[in-house]
């Protein structure tokens, strides 16, 4: 995959990635943003992240230490504390051949809920994807969601509880269970 040089926005050292993720959004901006994180700039290690974006929405990631893309690839720098951004921009028929790659496709929301820990952005900017790509990655988050929420997880335990005990009183088992 081969991105292209874009033309610099701006670069800057941030707090919370969440922000430049925001302001990409907000801009609607086509191209990628790289991710340094602070134990690189520290260390003087080559840690870097790439993330291309399509009018402000996420599509590819990429993490060049190690060689690995889309969610894989965002874990590898999703770091805390600060990081070295650049911002690139690029026109969008330039990208598409590396959009192509699906190995490094991530779902819209992907890099907010893993680079920034915000569920809100991540939401956000996958309720501004394109129709097709809104339900990428959604049914894991689903998921997730669900076995987050107790009180459901606990209403669906008493029910059973309940099921239970009528089960038992109707085969006169009542006697031997236990609250």
């Amino acid at each position: 995959m081969r991105i292209p040089r874009g033309a610099l926005l701006r670069s800057r050292v941030v707090d919370d990635p969440g922000d430049v993720l925001r302001t990409v959004l907000d801009e609607e901006l086509t191209g990628y943003v790289v991710f340094e994180p602070q134990d690189a700039l520290l260390l003087g290690e080559a840690t870097r992240g790439v993330v291309t974006f399509e009018e402000g929405i996420p599509v590819l990631a990429y993490d060049t230490e190690r060689d690995r893309g889309g969610r894989d690839g965002l874990e590898g720098f999703a770091v805390t504390g600060p990081n070295r951004v650049a911002v690139h921009a690029v026109d969008s028929e330039e990208l598409s051949d590396a959009h192509e790659t699906t190995e490094f496709r991530v779902p819209p929301g992907e890099p907010a809920r893993v680079l920034a820990g915000d569920e809100r952005l991540a939401t956000e900017t996958t309720d501004a994807a394109p129709e097709p790509r809104r339900e990428e990655g959604r049914d894991q988050s689903a998921v997730e969601a669900f076995l987050a929420d107790e009180d459901a997880i606990e209403a669906i335990r008493s029910e059973a509880r309940d099921e239970a005990r009528a089960r038992a009183a109707e085969w006169g088992l009542d006697d031997v269970l236990e609250d």
